[in-house]
């Protein structure tokens, strides 16, 4: 059996369980929305302009969160120079990247009726802009770096810049002057949107952990097969 078929044979009995996982976060999310949507009365200002917060707020939480966990495995790599961690941290960036460009564009979308314009220069934009700039930056650093030990380190420092962005995007709003409104939290919204909001940042949690291990898993099943390659092309056995 080829290292490859190895990986994919041992991957299975753990995706079959977070394949459930994976339906029931969709399946949650789908039902966080609905709920948020039914129950959350027109804001007085926005009126039904408002239920986007439940789609780009969740979102802008994980685009920081998301980091954070490319910190830890990046972190956890220098350390004990393990790959596993070297692909975590990547799978992390990846989906970190995504929930960075899905929190600027829905920005945008909520930003044009409300402010009259798709874009501004606010603090809290740009800082966002930048730490999607750094997410991107660091998946095209991995396709241009052949060496896996340098890519992991090169990488690895990107990794941490871009989780040094996250308090500067979080705080943005009250160390500059801006037109972004303050941090969104259950304690700084009416109370009749407390409960959408909750129920859809738990939905985004668990979405994002979810595509965290899926992408981990295809990272790892890559790897086995590349190294798999390698050593066919050495001459070398992966039975």
């Amino acid at each position: 059996m080829t290292t490859a078929a190895l990986a994919t044979k041992v991957a299975r009995p753990r995706t079959r369980a977070w394949t459930v996982f994976g339906w029931f976060a969709f399946l949650f999310l789908i039902a966080s929305q609905a709920t948020a949507i039914a129950i959350s009365p027109p804001d007085r200002d926005m009126g039904d302009l408002q239920k986007i917060m439940y789609v780009h707020v969740p979102s802008a939480w994980m685009t920081m969160l998301a980091p954070l966990t490319v910190l830890v495995f990046a972190l956890r790599y220098l350390w004990k120079r393990r790959e596993q961690d070297d692909l975590l941290a990547a799978s992390a960036a990846e989906v970190a990247t995504t929930f960075a460009g899905l929190t600027l564009m829905l920005g945008m979308i909520w930003a044009r009726p409300t402010w009259g314009v798709w874009w501004t220069w606010d603090a809290r934009l740009t800082s966002t802009l930048v730490l999607f700039l750094i997410l991107a930056g660091y998946l095209a650093l991995r396709a241009l770096v052949d060496d896996r030990e340098r890519r992991a380190q090169w990488s690895a420092a990107v990794g941490i810049l871009g989780a040094i962005n996250v308090p500067i995007v979080y705080m943005s709003v009250r160390w500059w002057r801006t037109i972004h409104q303050m941090q969104s939290s259950p304690a700084t919204v009416d109370p009749a949107y407390v409960l959408g909001l909750r129920l859809n940042a738990f939905a985004f949690l668990f979405v994002m952990v979810f595509f965290i291990h899926r992408r981990y898993e295809a990272a790892m099943i890559e790897r086995a097969a590349e190294h798999a390659a390698e050593a066919a092309a050495l001459g070398g056995s992966s039975t």
